[in-house]
């Protein structure tokens, strides 16, 4: 679905209600299917179907979508589950992405996993459990998967961290929805310790709206220069994205939080540069990339590697269509940067989605500098926030299929 995107007539002021975090509902989801009965609220979109479906098989073929999540999460927990023999599997680039540390890991444990030609083969039974290390780089979605698994083995798990784990605050956060599920489980540094349990329905739901999906409505918040209400936000939270707030406040906007949730508004302040370590945020380097090349202010984000592996290579993808709008984006080992350069632009930008949601939903603000942009591939967005083009029109904008 290719879609024609033009600006809000007047000062954008609109109040929405974002979708419950993502990220909180797949895991969620992974521990009910280990135990934990959860009745709260749950994302509605892409990677919590897949989640499910993968939860749900105990024998056959499992669909994981385009979901990274559901595919690691569902390896782990259904390589401790006596009985089960799946293969999960998933669109190419799911397949194309990386999994090989995370078998490693599952096989040193006394697990029955393989990578084939069709998916991962998975044939349950009870672990050892014991002592592992995961190496520099690995995907915090590995170690989730580990953690998530661990109160189903025998011994239960002692894992250690790389000093440099990319995305750490996704791994507390599987931490912390597994004590509210009646699981021992710490971490000290870059020793995690989980004992063997049983999981248990949670007190009270806990998973909150999506600070993820904020990013975007922070950008709009920006580029408009208008007021958003994001209903039900507050301002303590185990999402480490809970930091765009205060990221963005060096982009112009402010943010109060009232009753009502949080307040989003323009200040003429801003800062010349940006310049932050990504590494524990990955998922808002799109939206903030977008952000500041618009704005003019040059930036430098390191720890950004991890971008290349996810629903697509995000480094690329900001590099090359960030170019549609004139801005040269650079990247060298690591860091994502831009100096301010721009070369002229003759034609409306064009944008492909690639099928990431988050790029998608990053790219579609660009309308208020350029109306009447086109997005192709703009059906992505289900992956995580499949309101969002709804939610775009009731802040006034047009949101039209283009031919």
């Amino acid at each position: 679905m290719k879609l024609r995107i033009l600006p809000p007539d007047g000062m954008l002021d609109t109040a929405l209600a974002l979708p419950p975090s993502k990220s909180m509902s797949v895991r969620a989801v992974a521990m009910a299917a280990a135990g934990a009965a959860y009745d709260g609220p749950t994302a509605d979109c892409a990677d919590t179907a897949a989640m499910r479906r993968v939860a749900a098989a105990g024998t056959g073929t499992a669909d994981a979508g385009d979901s990274g999540a559901a595919l690691r999460f569902g390896t782990a927990l259904l390589a401790a589950t006596e009985g089960t023999d799946v293969v999960i599997a998933g669109s190419p680039r799911l397949m194309a992405r990386p999994m090989a540390p995370l078998i490693e890991a599952l096989r040193m444990l006394g697990a029955d996993v393989e990578d084939g030609e069709d998916g991962v083969r998975v044939r349950g039974r009870l672990l050892a459990g014991g002592r592992v290390a995961v190496g520099s780089g690995v995907s915090s979605q590995f170690v989730s998967a580990l953690l998530m698994a661990a109160p189903l083995m025998a011994g239960g798990l002692e894992l250690t961290i790389d000093w440099n784990q990319p995305s750490l605050p996704y791994i507390d956060m599987t931490l912390a929805m597994m004590r509210a599920r009646g699981i021992d489980a710490s971490r000290e540094g870059i020793e995690i310790g989980v004992r063997p349990g049983a999981y248990r329905a949670a007190a009270e739901p806990d998973v909150e709206p999506d600070w993820s999906a904020a990013a975007f409505w922070y950008e709009i918040a920006a580029l408009t220069a208008g007021f958003v209400t994001l209903r039900g936000m507050k301002p303590a939270s185990v999402q480490g994205d809970r930091a765009v707030a205060d990221i963005f406040t060096r982009l112009g906007v402010v943010t109060a939080f009232d009753g009502e949730g949080a307040q989003l508004s323009a200040d003429p302040e801003m800062h010349a540069r940006l310049d932050i370590d990504c590494s524990a945020t990955p998922d808002l380097v799109p939206a903030m990339a977008v952000t500041a090349t618009l704005l003019g202010v040059p930036f430098e984000f390191s720890g950004t590697a991890a971008l290349r592996d996810k629903e697509c290579d995000r480094v690329a993808a900001i590099v090359e269509e960030l170019a549609k709008t004139g801005a040269v984006v650079e990247y060298d080992r690591g860091t994502l940067q831009w100096d301010g350069r721009r070369v002229p632009v003759m034609e409306l930008p064009e944008f492909d989605a690639r099928g990431d949601h988050r790029m998608a939903m990053a790219l579609a603000p660009v309308a208020v500098f350029a109306p009447g942009i086109t997005i192709d591939g703009a059906e992505c967005v289900g992956k995580s926030y499949p309101e969002f083009w709804d939610h775009l029109r009731a802040a006034g904008f047009e949101v039209e299929e283009a031919e």
